[in-house]
């Protein structure tokens, strides 16, 4: 599927089973707690925290694309909702990148192995 084929699907979704989009202060709040709910996954699984004893490392690894998906969700909806083009937006932030950081990288001594 494509980006804008996303962008459609979602805005189907929320105008059928969803009822209606949340406004997009409520929208960017659910954002963060998507956001603190994968890294909260990504402390444990990759960082130095540890899990509770209640919790399982697999079923953690198991939740991880569906935290990104969570992510993804809101984002086409917040993008639906103030008519931003994911994938116009994508392809100016690349080339944004692209000029900007041409050089930047590849001279990282840090990024040398």
């Amino acid at each position: 599927m494509t980006i804008k084929e996303a962008q459609t699907i979602v805005d189907q979704w929320i105008n059928t089973i969803g009822v209606r989009y949340y406004n997009e202060l409520t929208n960017t709040a659910v954002l963060m707690e998507e956001v603190g709910e994968l890294a909260r996954l990504m402390a444990r699984l990759y960082g130095e925290q540890s899990f509770k004893t209640k919790e399982k490392e697999e079923s953690a690894k198991e939740d991880l694309p569906d935290e990104m998906a969570d992510i993804l969700f809101v984002l086409i909806c917040l993008a639906n909702q103030t008519g931003v083009d994911l994938t116009e937006a994508l392809k100016k932030n690349l080339e944004k990148k692209t000029r900007r950081d041409k050089d930047r990288h590849a001279s990282n001594e840090k990024l040398k192995s």
